[in-house]
């Protein structure tokens, strides 16, 4: 069975006579259910009935139903109401914005508004270099989407995409004190989406953009870059790519092995799988195998993406030529960012000795990591249930607290590749193992190394 998570956490309210022994029972049909409890509250005490709050994780949203129809099964047991944890978090947004100043008198009403913030107006349209001094701009980041590609979801649109780029902002700040705000557009259209981010530009010190698909991402990335003075980050692309980048380096150490001669297959060959494999191979990685959605890659089909082009030149698959299972057999490295269960126990078990397993499709992997552990030597998801959690989160805050900081405008391939040796230097060789190849996203180290990197880069 695969594991439960909390991100499909529960809190169901029960009510049971007194006489009964509720809370064995609501135990014993919860566990049966194949849950983890998580927490068991009485609230509420009377003569004769008990009501109890049981929080629980669940394996998915039908898992929670299943949990439920056992409890309501038991005569003894009456079920009052089932939340749903993480849509109670996300009741009225996940951040908010907060004043830095006072104001509670007319003499700060006076300072921070008119009269006096004319003056900072005045000043900023003398010297524009006051614009970054004075206001916001220093320290704010633009978290640009359409909605076209959100994590594993495809394209839900900009409205449905706003929860995950809440989620963005609030780890800005929480990880680098980087002020961040969601930008999510409704329009799909390269030249309008170039062109919007072009005009909201004087307002912050950096863009991020987020879950764009292919390859449109590839041209307004680098149109931006061209149009702005001020930073142009894709997090699909190169936070994956430095995170796996990372992870990699450190799997490969534990299991003694050589980027420059491994086998490596990457299922996923968009954004942020052609981002890997370019930081892969400036790295030394000389045999990629790759696969997209029509199978596997090896020839130019005369499509206008520069970005296939270039996976074609650079990771021809040689006289290979089959499915992803037979790519998977004597391989020592398995890339996934495609989708859920695209491989069997089979295709792990086919794998290289001491074979490395990247499943990071989300919500859902490509495998179910217990599987994989039973052949794979190292094993990572981008599910944070799980050991080794390649997470983004562990390079987009340091990379911009680096970027905002040392007033750096343009990003380069040195600098990621320096990004990712920080992240990767966070797990010291007396901490290294199976289960623990990455630094936890909460060490504080982490973002500071990074910083620290990307200002080392220029």
């Amino acid at each position: 069975m695969a594991s439960t998570s909390p991100g499909y956490g529960i809190t169901i309210r029960v009510d049971a006579p007194a006489s009964a022994q509720p809370v064995s029972e609501i135990t014993q049909a919860i566990l049966a259910a194949g849950a983890s409890i998580t927490a068991l509250d009485v609230v509420e005490s009377v003569l004769d009935r008990v009501v109890i709050d049981v929080t629980c994780d669940a394996i998915d949203a039908e898992h929670a139903e299943a949990i439920t129809a056992a409890l309501s099964e038991n005569k003894n047991l009456n079920v009052r109401k089932v939340s749903d944890r993480t849509f109670l978090l996300h009741l009225g947004g996940k951040i908010e914005i907060a004043s830095k100043v006072p104001l509670k008198t007319r003499d700060d009403l006076s300072r921070a508004y008119t009269p006096g913030v004319a003056r900072i107006c005045q000043a900023i349209a003398k010297d524009p270099a006051d614009l970054r001094r004075l206001t916001i701009k220093r320290n704010t980041v633009a978290v640009v989407t359409d909605g076209s590609a959100v994590l594993g979801l495809g394209n839900i649109g900009p409205g449905a995409a706003l929860p995950v780029m809440e989620g963005k902002a609030a780890l800005f700040k929480r990880f680098a004190d980087v002020d961040a705000w969601p930008v999510c557009l409704d329009t799909q259209d390269v030249e309008e989406i170039i062109r919007t981010v072009q005009i909201i530009a004087p307002v912050y010190g950096g863009i991020n953009l987020e879950d764009i698909s292919a390859p449109r991402c590839f041209e307004i990335e680098a149109r931006l870059r061209d149009l702005l003075d001020i930073p142009v980050f894709h997090d699909d692309q190169h936070g994956t790519a430095i995170v796996v980048l990372a992870a990699l380096t450190n799997a490969l150490k534990l299991v003694k092995k050589d980027l420059k001669s491994t086998k490596i297959v990457l299922s996923g060959v968009g954004a942020a799988g052609t981002a890997v494999a370019r930081l892969l191979i400036a790295n030394g990685a000389k045999n990629i195998i790759g696969f997209g959605r029509d199978g596997l890659i090896f020839e130019d089909k005369g499509e206008d993406d520069p970005m296939r082009k270039w996976f074609v030149e650079n990771c021809s698959p040689g006289s290979f030529r089959g499915d992803l299972s037979a790519a998977m057999k004597g391989a020592d490295v398995f890339i996934g960012l495609s989708a859920p269960n695209v491989l069997v126990e089979a295709d792990i078990k086919s794998m290289a000795k001491d074979a490395i397993v990247f499943a990071l499709a989300n919500p859902d992997p490509e495998i179910d990591p217990a599987l994989a552990r039973k052949h794979a030597a190292v094993v990572a998801t981008g599910r944070s249930d799980h050991p080794n959690q390649i997470n983004n989160v562990l390079a987009f805050p340091g990379i911009f607290r680096g970027l905002l900081d040392a007033h750096i405008t343009k990003i380069t391939d040195n600098m990621l590749v320096l990004a990712a040796e920080a992240i990767a230097s966070c797990v010291s060789s007396e901490q290294l193992n199976a289960n623990f190849i990455v630094p936890s996203v909460f060490d504080p180290t982490v973002s500071q190394k990074v910083a620290a990197a990307v200002k080392k880069s220029v």
